[in-house]
């Protein structure tokens, strides 16, 4: 039996938007490395080589100008990251339009 997702509304995609939690922040994807990493201009200013958690390596496809989620490691976190969450455009309109992303380039 297939499963029929219905399409989902702007507003329900925007009331879907996840928020950083503590240890995280927001970050937009600058270069492609390949192997599921890439490099990662980060809220706080640093770049950093962000890698694909492994639940999301086939599922999400992430290009470069994406605004994603990401948490530094705890060893070498001013270097590495895991990226967490990629936002839609819609979701990321949403955010730049309330404010929370001033210090990136969507």
């Amino acid at each position: 039996m297939k499963r029929i997702d219905k399409p989902i509304s702007e507003e329900e995609e925007i009331a879907r938007t996840r928020m950083p939690e503590e240890g995280e922040m927001f970050a937009v994807v600058s270069e492609m490395l390949g192997e599921g990493r890439m490099r990662v201009e980060c809220d706080d200013g640093k770049v950093r080589i962000g890698r694909l958690i492994g639940k999301m390596r086939k599922r999400i496809w992430v290009r470069i100008g994406d605004l994603v989620l990401v948490k530094p490691w705890v060893v070498e976190g001013d270097k590495k990251c895991d990226i967490i969450w990629k936002y839609t455009p819609t979701q990321a309109n949403y955010l730049k339009k309330k404010g929370y992303l001033k210090n990136l380039e969507i």
